[in-house]
């Protein structure tokens, strides 16, 4: 895992963007075509507005799935990730497919097995990621479970995780914040060619330290990250601050 630092949430959004936009064209002059993931969440928003403006990528030729959803919410719930990333990337660059996580779906397994299927049609080209305050990758809160080979998985998201939500504006209280979330599994997210993850703001400070520094462990599931041959971390002044002077 390569660590790049910056001096501040807006360059290292804008550093991480520049990668991430080189790893779409490099595969679509390779092969045609691009599948990529993307986490949401405020960390994500300078991040994807660089991204989107980049008009070097043809997005036609990009297929887009994310992350993780929330059960039981509609698309147009303000916290749904579908809103936020239609908002944020689909409505502004038009990838030429896009799979969603249908959060309101009856079965939330069965959504799980729809959308494992659509993914494994094809390997993914780069992850655009971030790691939550917990350390949690997607919606794989500690202790995440390394092991399965599913690739979106039914979760619970833990207290800290509902916390942060809560935190950062999404819901008006931790107990509006649903219990289970479909998620991308660790291993799923493993799988892609290559790993953008961008981890701005003092709030993940200590998140960054046990992902970088700390052992690799399902308690601190960003952590598993150094095995990827092909990560980048994207972090800043206070995002590093707790690193040692040895990492990155």
């Amino acid at each position: 895992m390569e660590i790049v630092r910056e001096k501040d949430k807006s360059t290292t959004s804008r550093a991480a963007a520049a990668r991430a936009s080189a790893k779409l064209r490099e595969a679509i002059d390779r092969q045609g075509s691009a599948r990529f993931c993307v986490a949401t969440g405020s960390s994500q928003f300078d991040f994807l507005a660089a991204l989107t403006a980049d008009r070097s990528i043809d997005w036609s030729r990009t297929t887009l799935f994310h992350l993780d959803e929330y059960t039981g919410i509609s698309e147009i719930h303000p916290a749904s990730f579908r809103r936020y990333l239609r908002e944020r990337l689909v409505d502004r660059v038009h990838p030429g497919e896009v799979h969603f996580i249908r959060g309101e779906a009856p079965d939330p397994q069965a959504e799980c097995h729809r959308i494992s299927g659509l993914i494994q049609e094809g390997p993914i080209d780069v992850a655009f990621i971030g790691i939550g305050e917990n350390g949690h990758l997607a919606f794989n809160d500690p202790p995440a479970d390394f092991k399965t080979e599913e690739p979106y998985i039914l979760v619970t998201l833990d207290a800290a995780c509902r916390q942060q939500q809560v935190s950062e504006g999404w819901f008006a209280s931790i107990d509006k914040v649903p219990a289970q979330a479909v998620s991308m599994s660790i291993r799923q997210i493993l799988k892609a060619d290559s790993i953008v993850c961008t981890v701005p703001g003092i709030r993940k400070a200590e998140a960054v330290r046990n992902c970088v520094e700390g052992e690799v462990t399902p308690l601190h599931p960003s952590s598993i990250l150094r095995s990827h041959a092909d990560c980048h971390l994207f972090v800043d002044r206070d995002s590093a601050s707790l690193l040692g002077t040895a990492s990155g």
